[in-house]
């Protein structure tokens, strides 16, 4: 498939109440792996790639090497694949939209884009970020590729107390409404656990929803059920293939003492 037909591909996978399943990855390596376990599209977690490569999360890996990472994925594997792009490594939007394009540059059908200020506290302003979310559509239209903005909030994330996120919904539907405006194809609300807060946000938004797996969230299944057009994994598949990589070799090392 061309990178426009691989775009469209990843845009139609996006159904509510049939979502689309992403196992994160974080190299070519383990693109192929889930690529040959049955996956259909393919995506990156930001943890996860600046784990493997030494770093901290929140833009501290270099772009150039998140960048040749994407390449290396984009030449493994032919499947529709996106980039946890954290804040888009800028906060100005014609900086932004030039290094998006690096990305589509890559091969990349699509970016998980967040409202938080990378390095600051908080989110940015809903219409600040809408006008970030709408130079990246424009500067993609402009290439002729549907590409996937995956407009990620924060605000559940932020807020460690899950019993305060029922107080939080209005805010993020309304983001999700302004977002929507402004060109994001989804709506990823990362930290939102509760069956009921999930499925009123799917219902009160256009966009199809992604949840994240994590403690507390209920299996793809029932997210489905609930109206969830996307699940993925963040950091949860390095955590355990890390976590599986110690016990062994521990206990090779504990073997030969």
């Amino acid at each position: 498939m061309s990178q426009k037909d691989k775009a469209a591909a990843f845009g139609a996978l996006h159904q509510k109440g049939n979502p689309v399943i992403i196992y994160n990855i974080w190299d070519a390596g383990t693109a192929r792996a889930v690529a040959d376990a049955g996956a259909k599209a393919l995506g990156t977690g930001s943890w996860s790639v600046a784990a493997a490569q030494g770093y901290a999360d929140g833009e501290n890996l270099p772009m150039d090497v998140l960048l040749a990472t994407a390449k290396s994925i984009t030449s493994a594997v032919d499947l529709p694949f996106t980039i946890d792009f954290e804040g888009g490594y800028a906060e100005d939007p014609a900086e932004l939209a030039k290094n998006v394009g690096k990305v589509i540059d890559v091969g990349a059908v699509g970016i998980n884009f967040e409202d938080q200020v990378v390095r600051g506290s908080g989110v940015y302003p809903a219409e600040r970020q809408a006008e970030r979310i709408r130079a990246i559509r424009m500067m993609a239209d402009g290439r002729d590729i549907p590409f996937f903005i995956n407009a990620r909030t924060d605000l559940f994330l932020q807020e460690g107390d899950r019993a305060k996120h029922a107080g939080l919904l209005d805010e993020a539907i309304a983001r999700a409404k302004t977002y929507a405006a402004a060109g994001a194809s989804g709506f990823f609300a990362p930290g939102l656990a509760d069956d009921g807060l999930v499925a009123t946000l799917c219902e009160a938004v256009a966009l199809p929803v992604n949840i994240m797996m994590m403690g507390g969230v209920s299996a793809p299944r029932r997210l489905a059920e609930l109206g969830v057009g996307r699940v993925s994994y963040g950091p949860g598949p390095y955590r355990a293939m890390m976590a599986k990589l110690k016990e062994d070799a521990a206990a090779v090392f504990a073997a030969a003492s």
